[in-house]
């Protein structure tokens, strides 16, 4: 196996791994694609389970990031110039997803704090608790806008590699497109969720695509780009 069929097989075990930690993270968390009383609920009653959940999403977004590194490693030579901005909107997603995360934390710590804290009525807290998990969501949302730029260049570099398959360039562009349309709809027409069905399951199918082809198939040793 040569180093370029290692590099893809970490990209794509990483981004596997991305997926699965956030699908565990959030049955821990309950905290994506619910609403607030779900979350608030999940804290009140099962704090410590709340945390786990909140430790494996922060892992999952630190592998995210490092399946994006992987990816600039292996895109590099077919241009480095749009590897290196692909992985710095990566960066950026990440930044406002930390940030999002302390949002959410806000709301542990404001429902399960000090005594200080608890000095407020509980309803009082609760509306608090919700108001930081609103941010949280908000900060997610935001998150998409260079989360969703990041694919346009990389779904390019897929089409122009000559050793991935150009459906999955395709795809990521559409996944683009799609995660758009979702900032979009959350955004502006927040009680439509309907209009942004469609897009997610264009984005899983997209990007697990991407990460199980990466993982399985590789790339083929006998192949090699020119950089520009």
């Amino acid at each position: 196996m040569n180093s370029v069929t290692k590099i893809a097989r970490t990209a794509g075990v990483l981004y596997l791994l991305y997926v699965i930690t956030s699908i565990v993270a959030n049955l821990f968390g309950k905290f994506v694609f619910v609403e607030a009383p779900i979350t608030i609920n999940n804290i009140l009653t099962h704090a410590t389970q709340f945390r786990i959940g909140f430790v494996i999403n922060l892992f999952s977004v630190v592998l995210f990031l490092l399946a994006a590194w992987a990816l600039y490693v292996l895109l590099k030579p077919v241009n480095k110039d749009l590897a290196l901005l692909f992985l710095l909107f990566n960066v950026a997603g990440f930044a406002v997803w930390l940030f999002s995360s302390l949002c959410l934390f806000a709301s542990l710590m404001i429902l399960n704090g000090t005594e200080a804290i608890k000095a407020f009525q509980p309803d009082q807290l609760q509306a608090l608790a919700v108001f930081f998990f609103g941010l949280y969501k908000t900060g997610v949302v935001i998150a998409q806008v260079p989360y969703g730029v990041w694919l346009f260049p990389l779904g390019y570099l897929v089409l122009k590699s000559g050793f991935l398959p150009k459906i999955l360039g395709m795809l990521l562009i559409a996944d683009g497109i799609c995660q758009f349309v979702y900032v979009c709809q959350r955004l502006i027409l927040p009680d439509l969720a309907v209009i942004a069905y469609p897009c997610l399951v264009i984005s899983f199918i997209a990007e697990v695509s991407l990460a199980l082809w990466l993982a399985i198939k590789a790339v083929k040793p006998r192949l090699s780009v020119n950089p520009e």
